[in-house]
């Protein structure tokens, strides 16, 4: 079951969802509209290696637009810290932002209950498209879970800026 716009803002309210800082005027009928932050990184080497931890660089996104390029995949992160210990957080992009060729969280869209962060967004271009901080780029639902919850607490938890992949860990232990 999805939480409608005002049920969400009820949740906020309660304290059993956290979005940091709440703008009720972003509410949609049942989604939220979170922005994009202003931090932006990009992995350094043309070959990814899940083996080895791979080298970014960050950067500011700059307020008149930074021009992604398709080939390549950028990490950016929500303005805002949200999640819940209560329901699942889903993300996608804004559909403004699907028409323009811009995937925003390319394959991971479902986030874990308990895992409350700024959000790291996977960002693709199909085609050359200007980003600009804090522009609405997505929009993020909640849903009610059934059974025992076991809470998030992983390798990205307390996230505050975008998080390039960790895999690397999950070879070290085993």
């Amino acid at each position: 079951m999805i939480l409608t716009g005002p049920e969400i803002a009820r949740q906020v309210g309660s304290g059993r969802i956290k979005i940091e800082p709440f703008d009720e005027s972003r509410l949609s009928p049942n989604s939220y509209d979170f922005l994009l932050g202003r931090e932006i990184c990009w992995y350094e080497d043309e070959v990814l290696d899940c083996r080895r931890e791979n080298r970014v660089t960050y950067a500011p996104i700059p307020d008149e637009g930074m021009t992604l390029r398709p080939g390549k995949i950028y990490l950016a992160g929500t303005s805002e810290r949200m999640g819940s210990e209560f329901y699942v957080p889903i993300i996608r992009a804004r559909s403004s932002i699907a028409r323009l060729g811009l995937f925003v969280h390319v394959t991971a869209d479902l986030i874990d209950i308990g895992s409350i962060n700024n959000w790291t967004l996977q960002l693709h271009a199909v085609q050359p498209v200007t980003i600009y901080p804090e522009m609405r780029i997505g929009q993020v639902t909640f849903w009610c879970t059934e059974g025992e919850i076991k809470l998030y607490d992983g390798k990205y938890q307390n996230s505050t800026r975008p998080m390039p992949s960790m895999i690397h860990r999950d070879f070290t232990a085993v």
